[in-house]
């Protein structure tokens, strides 16, 4: 008997993350060389906004399931009792506000909060995942993963980075001594800074003793950005190491194919016109860095010294074209091991841990770019011991 499954969603749009997800469920997706099928079944669906482009209607006349007005009918579908075996929960894009920080005020908390209040008025649970990071407050995350333990359901969360293929395909040892990580990443605030913070965290969480919380972070942005360089406070040597993975170069190489050395000749300051750095202070004493260059490369890329190695490693995480994006097929093959076991295959710590470092990051940036101690993120975790990237 398939699993059943509900998704609950802000907009069912071409190319938004729920078309990306639910489909796979509806018509398979590739795997490991195949052309996979989940025996899953989607029964019913949830969408909070339906914008010109919208495909909810389509979509369940062709598969045969219903779009329920309300989240507690598209769980019971229709009935008086939780009808489904896992819920798939994708807040991402459509048109929500903006707070003073800039981060967008997508309601997963409030999804997830009206998901739990059905449980706990039906009496049974599922497995849930969460697209991306949980909430844009690190308190509501907290909540939702504390919710998730104290009513003993799976939850999984999190986006396609840490789970797509690597180019070169490493992963660190479980239990190495990291010296210094450096995460190059593109695009807006509090969207594309998740991935790259969370493609770090990824890499960095084997480290000895796990993930350990943090401490302190700052954002800045700008000039300061390159005297920070200059002064030795982010790597050169990482960030050279980082960009040497990247397939997308810009500037001259764009104009006649040419390879070229972004750190010379000040290429990245003219490249880069609004660079932003994220400074993590690890309580165990790690020093992380993130580098937003938008306008020098348009991918994600990684490096890290690591005790005893004699090189650099790094790396880049690719992310295939569209409109397959089959980096997304290996995120819903994780989605559907949790549904079908009903064990998450990593830590939803990770995606908390992660919301908590953006939030604070952006509230660094808020008030004035200054240095903000994070008591609170006290987040500590181990990584999965076998590996969860793509390497089939």
């Amino acid at each position: 008997m398939p699993r059943r499954i509900a998704v609950i969603t802000t907009v069912y749009r071409y190319l938004s993350h729920a078309q990306h997800i639910a489909d796979r469920f509806l018509v398979g997706y590739p795997h490991a060389g195949e052309w996979h099928r989940p025996d899953m079944k989607v029964v019913s669906l949830y969408v909070d906004q339906k914008p010109e482009n919208d495909l909810s209607a389509e979509r369940a006349r062709e598969f045969g399931f219903n779009v329920y007005p309300t989240i507690a009918e598209a769980l019971r579908c229709g009935g008086d009792k939780l009808a489904v075996d896992a819920v798939l929960i994708v807040a991402e894009h459509g048109d929500y506000p903006r707070n003073e920080k800039g981060q967008i005020l997508y309601p997963r908390y409030e999804f997830f909060k009206q998901v739990v209040d059905v449980f706990e008025k039906d009496g049974r649970v599922v497995p849930v995942y969460n697209d991306k990071n949980l909430s844009y407050s690190f308190k509501k995350a907290q909540w939702m993963v504390a919710t998730a333990h104290r009513m003993k359901f799976p939850m999984l969360a999190g986006s396609s980075l840490p789970v797509t293929w690597r180019l070169p395909d490493i992963e660190l040892p479980l239990g190495c001594e990291i010296e210094e990580a450096l995460m190059v990443g593109v695009g807006g605030s509090d969207a594309m800074d998740y991935h790259a913070l969370e493609g770090m965290q990824c890499m960095i969480e084997r480290r000895k003793g796990g993930e350990a919380g943090v401490k302190a972070v700052q954002m800045i942005t700008g000039d300061a950005v390159w005297k920070a360089g200059r002064e030795g406070r982010w790597s050169r040597d990482l960030l050279e190491a980082a960009l040497s993975r990247s397939d997308t170069p810009q500037g001259l190489t764009l104009k006649d194919g040419r390879t070229q050395d972004l750190l010379a000749n000040d290429t990245l300051q003219k490249l880069v016109a609004d660079p932003a750095a994220y400074f993590i202070e690890h309580n165990d004493g790690l020093r992380t860095t993130l580098l937003m260059l938008n306008g020098a490369i348009k991918d994600f890329n990684f490096a890290a010294r690591v005790k005893g190695m004699p090189q650099i490693q790094s790396n880049q995480f690719l992310l295939t074209p569209e409109p397959n994006v089959t980096y997304s097929a290996c995120l819903v093959s994780k989605i559907e091991e949790m549904f079908a076991t009903g064990i998450a295959p990593y830590p939803v710590e990770r995606t908390l841990m992660v919301s908590g470092i953006l939030e604070s990051c952006l509230t660094s940036k808020y008030e004035g770019e200054k240095r903000l101690e994070t008591p609170y993120l006290q987040v500590r975790y181990h990584a999965p011991a076998k590996s969860q990237r793509a390497h089939e």
